[in-house]
């Protein structure tokens, strides 16, 4: 059954008819009562839609009256949208002071008297139904059920690599694996296909099989063994290019960071030239290559993949992970490895150790004996373990517990050895509002790389990050949220570089997302004939299966996603369509499109949130009307390198937070910047005609500044920046770091550093010294002239982060580095005197391990 998140829903409306804005403005347009009204009604129907929700597979005709209040919730929610707009568009005439912009203001459609007329008419309509729709609930006999929004205890995200140390009842598999890989090929080690000597390991998703392949494949044997190791995650899609391009970034990059860096300019490559690469960097090596994740089962692709990579030297091997026994005896030159399900007693130790605190579980002897009972229904896989010990961390109370173990969602029918039941209980277990923003992950595909921006992006559109207590940063709502899901879990495969992080699902709870979700989103692909109506959100994973006739004309659609890289669309027809028809559009991703312009109607989406236009090589002007959008709070244009000039008005944008920049234009309208008064993210990359950044403008609020491949940039206004807490720096190399007036720079409130590729930067710029007290992450990449760190860097008394890599004249480090009180992570690379700086990391990794 899928998810309703009608109290949700509900519980977000409400919040905002009480709130004092609303309250205010539907005084000012004399529908108070009405607005009252909705609020009184909707306020009682609250109270029984969780109890309705429960039981909506018992009673007949209750799913679809949760789908009736639904749906005129969200109408509810496009009027007071509205009424948002509306104060918008009046703090701009008031702003601007114009004459004639207050005249054409008064003739448009938005004028007060039309708009109160109009907004009158609306909100009678959903006052009425309202009323009538709750007069129908009485029927059912629900119950009042209060809902628990407290969030639980959440652990700290962690980087990607394996802690051995925390795999539990695996130690065997991994030595089995082990002596595979040590063994010489079973038909004799010759060269060609005979030096491929493929693996697989087999078994149910869910198992540990991408776990077991971590712990091999950071043995330290393995790098013993083998020359190069490379990993590789093949997931549903056997892409020829994607794995080509796979194996050069995982063999080549110094440091995953780099290797991000370098993915743009490897898509660019044709086919033979990234065949060429890869048989480059496999040919003489001995290479141990890990291809998790295989679901394709065409010998054909496997074929053409062998016959690329069977350039290494003797004795190379190749690692499979997969959950197809069929696959496995395609592409093995060994018997497969089946991987079983854990132990009993691992089991419990598994489920103790994600259930409770290091030795707690001593003090509860009664629940520990119940965890027996909960862990023989999760059939001896450890995700389920820990997505149930997970579930009740930090709770003790026995009826907590019985009910995880005698739970009826045990007894549906499911296939042989699935875990969905397990990840469905542990799901259940959370608040509504998390509950809801999970259910959005079913927009990405299978194993896809999610990144902290684009979901904060996604969840604050569509108004799913509420704040808790106070007035919070929608980034740091999120990351509350992420972190709860990450403690239950749900999220795995953390990277994380200070303000950027990525992570991923893992299948199965992809699979719970789509199940969860399938009512309200939906992922169209080659195999979807019909879009139904009701469907809100929309992600596109094939661009061929676009389609006017496809697309519901209902009107009800709120976000279009294409969130694979490399897809958009290329018919301006079929936008204007979306453009006439969704416009309660909050979310429009059109990312990779080859758009050379877009129409003046876009100003018709005045609920937009989110327009992304990242990638549009071709798009060359943008209509000066799309500042018309007042609500709009992120706009990309990341990547339009033929862009010439930003559009006229910009500083219109006034709900503006986060803007990425390419363009051809060489001097910014300052003016217009310095309008956008909640701007707290601004980037600027491949503006090869940029000299000058800033002069006078103050960006008084803003507080991530990211600068990429600008060619001839000079300087940073650094000292117009009062709120920066974010500075990344990558691939310019005519800027000078060390700026005239930094002596003037001295309280910097900077939290993260990110420096990279700077050749002329001998020394590290002083102003950085201003920011002792706040900096946490410093990273140093590609200093080709650094030739010393400054004795103030052990002055960071709350630096957490250090990464200096690829600094070939660096000598030593400052000599009191070992004693910097914070630091967790040192990560030193590629310089001069390796053996030194090895010596001094080994010393600092020491007393961070006592």
């Amino acid at each position: 059954m899928a998810e309703y998140f009608v109290s949700d829903i509900a519980e977000s409306l409400l919040g905002k008819l009480a709130s004092s804005v609303y309250q205010e403005a539907s005084r000012a347009y004399h529908v108070y009562e009405d607005m009252q009204g909705i609020k009184d009604t909707l306020s009682i129907v609250k109270g029984v839609l969780l109890d309705a929700e429960e039981k909506t597979d018992q009673k007949h005709g209750l799913r679809e009256w949760l789908s009736q209040i639904r749906n005129l919730c969200f109408d509810a929610e496009d009027i007071l949208d509205a009424f948002e707009c509306q104060n918008l568009r009046k703090q701009i005439v008031k702003a601007s002071g114009c004459t004639r912009m207050k005249v054409g203001h008064f003739f448009s459609s938005s004028n007060s008297l039309l708009f109160r007329l109009r907004m009158a008419r609306h909100i009678k309509y959903v006052r009425h139904k309202l009323d009538k729709i709750a007069a129908d609930g009485n029927k059912f006999g629900l119950e009042r059920i209060d809902v628990d929004r407290r969030l639980v205890q959440r652990r700290e995200l962690t980087y990607s690599y394996v802690d051995a140390s925390g795999v539990i009842g695996r130690e065997n598999d991994r030595e089995e694996i082990i002596k595979l890989l040590m063994q010489p090929h079973p038909l004799g080690d010759g060269h060609g296909d005979k030096s491929l000597c493929v693996i697989p390991v087999v078994g149910i998703g869910g198992l540990g099989k991408t776990t077991l392949a971590k712990l091999v494949f950071n043995d330290n044997r393995m790098d013993e063994l083998f020359q190069l190791k490379i990993w590789v995650c093949v997931s549903d899609d056997f892409d020829i290019r994607q794995i080509m391009i796979k194996i050069i970034n995982s063999a080549s990059a110094t440091a995953p960071i780099i290797a991000l860096a370098q993915q743009e300019n490897i898509n660019r490559l044709d086919i033979e030239q990234l065949r060429n690469g890869v048989r480059r960097m496999l040919c003489g090596q001995k290479y141990l290559l890990v291809l998790d994740d295989i679901w394709n089962d065409d010998r054909a692709k496997w074929i053409e993949l062998k016959d690329l990579i069977k350039v290494g030297a003797i004795g190379s091997k190749i690692l499979v992970t997969t959950r197809s026994s069929s696959i496995a005896s395609m592409i093995g030159t060994v018997p497969s490895y089946m991987l079983e399900g854990l132990s009993t007693e691992n089991c419990l130790s598994l489920f103790v150790k994600w259930a409770f605190k290091e030795g707690e579980e001593n003090k509860y002897p009664n629940l520990v004996k119940m965890g027996k009972e909960i862990v023989t229904k999760c059939r001896g896989i450890p995700l389920a373990m820990r997505t149930l010990g997970s579930s009740l961390f930090l709770k003790f109370d026995l009826e907590r517990w019985e009910f995880v173990r005698d739970h009826g969602i045990w007894s549906l029918n499911q296939k042989k050895d699935d875990i969905l039941p397990a990840l469905k209980l542990s799901y259940d277990q959370m608040p509504s509002y998390l509950r809801r923003c999970f259910a959005f992950f079913s927009l990405y595909p299978k194993d896809f790389g999610i990144t902290n921006i684009e979901i904060v992006i996604l969840w604050g559109s569509l108004g799913l990050l509420r704040s808790p207590v106070g007035s919070q940063k929608p980034e740091n709502i999120a990351r509350q949220y992420i972190e709860e899901l990450h403690s239950r879990s749900f999220l795995e495969d953390f990277e994380e570089y200070g303000y950027y992080y990525y992570f991923r699902l893992h299948d199965l709870v992809h699979d719970l997302a789509l199940y969860v979700a399938k009512e309200d989103l939906l992922v169209i692909n080659t195999h979807t004939c019909h879009i139904p109506e009701q469907v809100r959100h929309l992600s596109v994973v094939e661009n061929h299966s676009l389609s006017n006739a496809l697309f519901p004309k209902s009107g009800t659609v709120r976000t279009i996603l294409f969130p694979i890289h490399g897809m958009g669309i290329d018919s301006e027809a079929l936008l204007c369509t979306w453009i006439t028809r969704y416009k309660y559009l909050r979310y429009l991703d059109l990312s990779d499109s080859s758009l050379e312009t877009l129409p003046n109607s876009i100003t018709k989406l005045e609920h937009l949130r989110a327009l992304d236009l990242t990638n549009n090589c071709k798009l060359k002007r943008l209509p000066h009307s799309i500042c018309k959008l007042q609500n709009l709070q992120f706009l990309s244009l990341r990547g339009c390198v033929e862009l010439e000039t930003l559009p006229k008005g910009l500083g219109m944008l006034i709900s503006l937070q986060h803007l990425f920049i390419t363009t051809k234009q060489s001097i910014l309208p300052e003016d217009e910047f310095t309008r956008l008064i909640n701007l707290r993210v601004l980037s600027f990359e491949y503006c090869d005609n940029l000299k000058f950044l800033f002069r006078e403008a103050q960006l008084r609020s803003l507080e991530v500044l990211l600068v990429q491949s600008c060619g001839i940039l000079e300087s940073l206004p650094l000292h117009i920046l009062p709120k920066l807490e974010v500075l990344t720096v990558i691939r310019c190399e005519m800027l000078n770091l060390s700026f005239k007036c930094e002596c003037s720079i001295r309280n910097l409130r900077m939290k993260f550093l990110h420096l990279e590729h700077c050749p002329r930067q001998q020394t590290l710029p002083q102003w950085i010294q201003g920011a002792a007290d706040t900096l946490q992450i410093l990273v140093i990449l590609d200093f080709d002239s650094l030739e010393m760190l400054p004795e103030w860097l052990t002055t960071m008394s709350h630096l957490k982060m250090l990464r200096i890599v690829n600094c070939p004249q660096l000598l030593y480090l400052p000599s009191d580095m070992r004693h910097l009180p914070h630091i967790k992570c040192l990560s030193i690379g590629e310089t001069r005197e390796g053996k030194l700086l090895f010596q001094m990391e080994k010393q600092i990794r020491l007393r961070l391990r006592d």
